[in-house]
């Protein structure tokens, strides 16, 4: 993967499948845990703020409580996690080098990463 590429950590009900043709599937984590195990390994893009990205709430419906304290608690802390209607996320997951598939069973449960250069 290269600088500007981006990977969805996505919850179990994510239609993977239907939207990207490399999917991996990690079944046993949560995608919060994997994505605080990849933060140390991986340098968000610096030249772009929507360098994290998650689904928001279709309309009349809400995030899980505490959902997005988690994942960014599982962020740098100058992280800042951009909110893109269902439809937007789905067109970027199309996009992404791949969706790797996570045990995570609550709602919303998607995060788009996009990597930046390692500084030398």
């Amino acid at each position: 993967m290269g600088h500007g590429d981006e990977i969805v950590l996505s919850d179990a009900h994510f239609p993977a499948y239907t939207f990207n043709s490399t999917v991996l599937r990690s079944d046993g984590c949560e995608a919060t845990d994997l994505l605080k195990a990849l933060m140390p390994l991986w340098v968000l893009d610096q030249y772009d703020p929507e360098n994290v990205v998650m689904m928001a709430a279709v309309e009349g419906d809400h995030l899980p409580n505490g959902l997005v304290n988690d994942y960014q608690k599982a962020l740098p802390a100058s992280a800042e996690i951009t909110f893109i209607d269902r439809f937007a996320f789905y067109e970027r997951a199309k996009k992404a080098r791949c969706v790797v598939v996570t045990g995570t069973t609550r709602k919303y449960g998607n995060v788009i990463i996009k990597k930046g250069v390692i500084e030398g």
